[in-house]
């Protein structure tokens, strides 16, 4: 190569080197806006969620122990996560503050805080339709835990910035005191008898429940069969506990949106309440996710990795919640279901909302 004196132009006599130097330059000038883009998204304790060094646990307890707490958001019932919580305060001596709420107030002030840039909350677990609303505000960080390889891989959505720590199962609840376990037809289709006109409820917000049951089934048949629900009149309760509750106390007979574990927790204690698993059951993910401007990061991560493990997962178990790791074994979910594809079913949400007012909402 020829040095450049003055006006003279330099001869690059090796054409591999130019090509190289034109990618690196070109190179160059795509990372400068690339490098941007990905700092926007970034989080102050994405390293710290990612790193899997053989130090890891070690550290993570230092470190939490020293950021002495957590604040978790959750839907989970008192009865549930107030155990959960005392379990993971006796095993490493750091305290959680607990704000309960419904999934969509969870994520309604997990959000409204984000957007304030007042940042409280380090864990959350709800619905993960409601997670999933979370993530798309960018306020969630992918993380990485030693037990996500227990989990089924629809737990994990493919952003990653949430995983499936328990599901929720949509059964038909049923007084004991009213009917017996085989008065309940095997099929939502079997509802269509007029017998059961006046008998059965259903929450009313189970938009994506139907969704996917049509999904299930094919359109056609799909469809048909909703809008013959919609012909019996069915008792739309507001409040999945509440329905819980009401038919416990024989006031709806038969809800045909119950979640298996709110049913188990009732007949735990003496109600005279059951389910059965009607085809086709449908299951939905419960989201945890750690919060990408956590303050107590470190707690936060020893948390969920807690929640996940085998340990938390069988605890969640005796509980009478269906956990999701494929360590624990449950009869809460030893029947053939369906998966409720929340991340989908969100995109989608305008049509099925649309669908479901007409059918059950309207006057």
């Amino acid at each position: 190569m020829n040095h450049v004196n003055g006006n003279k132009q330099c001869k690059i006599r090796h054409p591999n080197l130019l090509k190289s130097l034109c990618a690196l330059a070109a190179a160059t000038l795509l990372c400068v806006p690339l490098a941007h883009a990905q700092s926007a998204d970034q989080g102050p304790n994405d390293a710290l969620y990612q790193y899997s060094g053989a130090d890891r646990d070690q550290q993570l307890l230092e470190k939490a122990r020293q950021e002495g707490k957590l604040t978790w958001y959750t839907s989970m019932t008192p009865p549930e996560s107030g155990p959960l919580a005392q379990a993971f305060e006796k095993k490493y001596g750091i305290k959680v503050d607990i704000w309960r709420a419904s999934g969509n107030k969870v994520m309604q002030r997990a959000i409204t805080e984000g957007k304030a840039r007042h940042f409280t909350v380090d864990v959350v677990e709800t619905s993960g339709a409601a997670v999933e609303m979370i993530a798309r505000e960018k306020l969630l960080s992918s993380f990485y835990s030693p037990y996500l390889t227990d989990l089924p891989p629809d737990a994990i959505p493919k952003s990653r910035l949430w995983v499936s720590d328990r599901i929720n199962f949509f059964v038909v609840a049923y007084n004991t005191k009213k009917f017996k376990r085989e008065d309940i037809p095997t099929t939502y289709e079997g509802f269509l008898d007029p017998k059961w006109k006046g008998q059965i409820g259903i929450e009313v917000d189970d938009a994506y429940w139907m969704a996917t049951i049509v999904k299930k089934l094919g359109l056609d048949r799909g469809t048909k069969l909703f809008e013959q629900l919609s012909d019996m009149k069915p008792d739309v309760r507001t409040g999945h506990i509440v329905l819980t509750g009401l038919v416990a106390a024989g006031e709806v007979p038969v809800s045909l949106t119950n979640s298996n574990s709110a049913v188990e927790s009732l007949k735990r204690r003496g109600a005279p309440i059951d389910w059965v698993p009607v085809e086709p059951v449908i299951g939905e993910g419960l989201g945890l996710a750690v919060a990408k401007n956590a303050p107590h990061p470190h707690a936060a991560l020893l948390f969920a990795d807690f929640i996940l493990s085998p340990g938390g997962q069988e605890l969640l178990n005796t509980m009478g919640r269906v956990p999701a790791s494929t360590k624990v074994k449950s009869y809460l979910k030893d029947f053939p279901f369906t998966m409720m594809d929340s991340v989908r079913l969100l995109d989608e949400d305008k049509k099925w909302q649309t669908q479901w007012n007409s059918l059950f909402l309207k006057k």
